[in-house]
């Protein structure tokens, strides 16, 4: 299982939100870069990024810092939020970025999420951001018709090779995470599904080493202390050696 230690940008900071609600921010630093070389410090290997910025409006205001990190930080970094068209997954791969994850685009302009895989194969990823089992988009600020499961179904379907899998009632919410919905789509799906949302403690990974997921992505618990992100890396290294 891999560990994604995440950043969210907004205005340039990184930031953490309670259930998606931009009215409820807290900046952790003004320093993203220094956040992402933190990470890599403690083991990490990877780290989610997302602008979310670019989740709300559809564009790329923090391009600059994410290529920083995604060139200079040693971590294999994958980035959403925004991405809505070929030109901003291009610009975000040739940045440095190793994944570019759809997420919006997804539900609203199908026809660009077959180009882009069509184009850049396993470099592109899916966000399913769920709401009340429904898939919520423009970040998390409207919710489609679409079940969640129905959904996951029809990017297996295209081709899709990891959905990233947000429980938005349980994000930033440090309130445990939602071990059977990940059970049962790492279960009904060949595809990779990574968890998010909800992470509050070492416990809670290891549950998730049991449900089948392909990686857990940990936000706000490594910001406050609940969760060690160097024990976290530890943990999960020990569980792949079995």
């Amino acid at each position: 299982m891999y560990l994604f230690p995440a950043i969210d940008l907004c205005g340039g900071k990184a930031v953490r939100l309670i259930h998606g609600d931009y009215n409820k921010m807290t900046v952790y630093s003004n320093s993203p870069f220094d956040v992402a070389l933190g990470f890599k410090k403690a083991g990490a290997e990877y780290l989610h990024l997302v602008d979310l910025d670019g989740a709300k409006d559809g564009n790329t205001p923090n391009f600059e810092i994410i290529g920083k990190i995604a060139a200079e930080s040693g971590l294999r970094v994958e980035v959403g939020g925004g991405v809505r068209t070929m030109q901003t997954a291009e610009l975000y791969l040739e940045l440095g970025a190793t994944r570019v994850i759809i997420g919006t685009a997804a539900v609203t302009d199908p026809d660009f999420l077959l180009k882009a895989l069509d184009r850049f194969g396993d470099k592109i990823a899916v966000a399913v951001d769920i709401k009340d089992g429904f898939v919520a988009t423009h970040g998390w600020l409207r919710t489609s018709g679409e079940n969640c499961f129905d959904f996951c179904r029809k990017l297996q379907n295209v081709g899709v090779r990891t959905a990233i899998c947000t429980d938005i009632s349980k994000d930033g919410a440090l309130q445990g995470i939602n071990a059977e919905l990940y059970r049962k789509l790492a279960s009904e799906f060949s595809m990779d599904i990574i968890a998010s949302g909800g992470v509050s403690s070492i416990d809670d990974i290891k549950k998730l080493l049991e449900t089948g997921v392909s990686g857990v992505i940990l936000g706000k618990s490594i910001y406050t202390g609940a969760v060690n992100l160097a024990e976290a890396v530890a943990l999960v290294k020990r569980a792949e050696q079995l």
